[in-house]
């Protein structure tokens, strides 16, 4: 499966639908997806098109948390 990032531009755009704050561009185990820090949550990138629906939102687990917030931001 092709590894797609996002354009920096539209990343310092984008914003959680939940809480309207800053997104973070990290690797999870299934890719790259935008997270959340502050609610722990993890939105999906679909081909390169970021899904940022509340339902479509995973938890992330404390060690993903943790790994999260240590990565550097890609972009």
């Amino acid at each position: 499966m092709p590894e797609h990032t996002l354009d920096a531009t539209l990343l310092s755009l984008l914003a959680c639908p939940q809480d309207k704050g800053p997104l973070l561009l990290v690797r999870a185990a299934e890719g790259p997806v935008l997270y959340n820090p502050r609610l722990r949550r993890a939105y999906p990138i679909d081909n390169g098109i970021p899904v940022l629906l509340i339902d479509e939102a995973r938890d992330a687990t404390d060690a993903e948390h943790a790994d999260f917030i240590e990565q550097p931001v890609e972009a």
